[in-house]
């Protein structure tokens, strides 16, 4: 079967189609390497114009009523709903995901973020300070142009993830989408467009590197929001600090999940495959070293190869697929030099290895060493790292004993040792017997290396705007000479 999922144009500028003028940018699906479209990079001239459209449109819609505003994204939410089934068919030609999992994950998480976050538009007020006869308020303001970078990963959750606070609170966004993975942005500009928003508020550009560097250190540009690597975040981090930009990083991590030995055997195994293989491991908070308790650890692994003896890899498209391809043959390679080196280092192989092609089983290790490659490195694959603890402190020592801070887990009956734990663990979000459950009302973001700011929630709100203070004097004004 030929599949084409060949855009209009590959930029979205100022409402508006519009051609690359730069590199090619090549899309392939996953699952077969097949093209399925061929787009344009943007030039340094095409960053520069979508800023200056964002940087035109944006005052107007920083003008309009509040609710106004969140109309549109409602529009957008309700539009989205209604076209899920090909928006998600577009994702799992993008990604390589399942499309059970595109159905339920993707674009219906960007929706809800669009309707959360529109119905917050109108609530967003500032404070007055009564201060004897003078008295202050805030007032709470949009930033300007924002730009967003996103992870080829959940593209179209990303891109929905960052428009939606970013134009709620008045902002304008150039969003550039991950080379890999360049569709879904396109087709939310569409949406938004459709929905009532002005040209200029929603603007896409694609390409590499340099075409985000362009981005990041565009004079219009007041505020950036990366999702990525470390690697790349301290790069973007550096280059928007030049301009004292606002700054939002979520980034990587290496996130512990801890089972302790009264915890329920089957939720603990369901959240660790959750936590490890959804999305064929390609996910940033997934709870890759697992610390087991000794007295839970061998029928916690038993239990775990059984149930993943089951899964079901195969064509994406197909709705009983359940395990999808990695993204590229280079990330595939890099996942398959981790789990060759766990082998090397030690480490005792439970099930999985290095596969063949574009899959890469489900792979766990267990008997690992916290000094371990496969322990210490993120490997955005799925690859599950086993450890065993013998107490409570011990277990937050070595969970902590990292330079990222992303995400945590606990899993127990014990709900005061539960509390006590995530108090103690350096993560941004924690799961108490749950894993990797993100909803829009929930802040989410990263501590440590893993970054700063945070997505969703109302907190999202205090990252996509800033706060001027007016102090009111209501009588004479006395000077000392």
């Amino acid at each position: 079967m030929t599949l084409n999922a060949q855009p209009a144009a590959s930029l979205f500028i100022d409402g508006a189609f519009v051609e690359g003028e730069g590199a090619a940018l090549p899309v392939l699906y996953p699952y077969t390497g097949e093209q399925i479209a061929s787009l344009r990079e943007a030039s340094a001239n095409q960053v520069a114009l979508a800023c200056q459209a964002a940087a035109r449109a944006q005052p107007a819609w920083a003008a309009m009523m509040p609710a106004d505003r969140g109309r549109v994204l409602s529009r957008a939410a309700a539009i989205i709903r209604e076209r899920n089934k090909e928006l998600s068919r577009l994702e799992t030609l993008d990604t390589g995901k399942p499309i059970q999992e595109t159905l339920v994950a993707d674009w219906a998480s960007g929706a809800a973020a669009l309707e959360y976050f529109g119905g917050l538009a109108a609530t967003v007020t500032g404070q007055m300070i009564p201060l004897g006869r003078d008295w202050a308020y805030t007032r709470r303001e949009a930033l300007g142009v924002c730009a967003g970078i996103g992870a080829w990963n959940y593209p179209s959750q990303i891109a929905c993830w960052k428009a939606a606070p970013a134009l709620a609170m008045g902002n304008a966004m150039v969003f550039k989408p991950s080379e890999e993975t360049p569709l879904g942005a396109l087709k939310l500009a569409e949406i938004l467009l459709e929905a009532g928003a002005p040209p200029g508020i929603f603007n896409v550009v694609q390409g590499r590197g340099a075409v985000g560097a362009a981005l990041v250190t565009d004079p219009h540009v007041a505020k950036v929001s990366l999702t990525g690597s470390v690697p790349t975040g301290r790069r973007v981090y550096a280059a928007a600090a030049e301009g004292m930009r606002h700054v939002t990083m979520e980034l990587g991590g290496k996130s512990p999940l801890i089972v302790f030995d009264d915890a329920s055997l089957e939720d603990a195994v369901g959240a660790a495959i959750l936590a490890n293989f959804y999305s064929s491991g390609q996910i940033c908070s997934n709870g890759t070293r697992v610390f087991l308790q000794q007295g839970i650890a061998p029928r916690f692994l038993d239990r775990l190869a059984a149930r993943l003896a089951t899964i079901r890899a195969g064509d994406p498209l197909d709705p009983d697929t359940q395990f999808g391809p990695i993204i590229n043959a280079t990330q595939a390679a890099k996942i398959r030099a981790a789990i060759a080196a766990g082998r090397n280092a030690g480490a005792r192989l439970v099930c999985g290895g290095l596969g063949e092609g574009a899959f890469i089983p489900p792979t766990v290790f267990a008997d690992a060493t916290d000094d371990m490659g496969i322990t210490r490195d993120e490997i955005f694959g799925p690859v599950m790292t086993t450890l065993t603890f013998a107490d409570e402190a011990e277990a937050v020592a070595r969970a902590n004993a990292t330079g990222f801070g992303l995400a945590a887990g606990v899993f127990t009956r014990d709900l005061t040792r539960a509390h006590r734990v995530v108090a103690g663990l350096e993560a941004g979000t924690c799961w108490i017997n749950a894993y990797n459950l993100t909803p829009v009302e929930m802040p989410f973001g990263g501590m440590k290396l893993s970054g700063l700011g945070r997505e969703n929630g109302t907190a999202a709100i205090e990252h996509y705007s800033q706060l001027k203070t007016v102090y009111v004097g209501m009588g004479a004004v006395e000077a000392p000479y």
